[in-house]
């Protein structure tokens, strides 16, 4: 399930550090968050696509990894991504 690319271009222009920034790592999170929620839609619906739900848990264990690299690295904006997309994150 791809994202549709206003959606995507939407999330980029609303998380990014500067003008051409499209890659940080805050974009990334908010990128495969919203990816994560279009799957777990899809999965309630289609409850045997087991393709798909792999693909639902690896996008959530980089989401994971990149929150904690971001939680030691920039923790303001950790706190301030993670109340922003109404996330839990240890």
């Amino acid at each position: 399930m791809a994202l549709d690319q206003e959606v995507k271009n939407s999330i980029i222009e609303k998380y990014r550090r500067d003008e051409k920034d499209t890659g940080s790592c805050e974009v990334q999170v908010a990128i495969l968050t919203e990816q994560i929620r279009v799957l777990t839609e899809h999965l309630k619906i289609n409850k045997k696509d087991h393709s798909s739900r792999l693909g639902l848990l690896k996008m959530v264990g980089k989401r994971k990894r990149l929150l904690k690299y971001l939680r030691n690295t920039e923790y303001a904006r950790f706190v301030e991504l993670v109340a922003d997309l109404g996330i839990r994150a240890k």
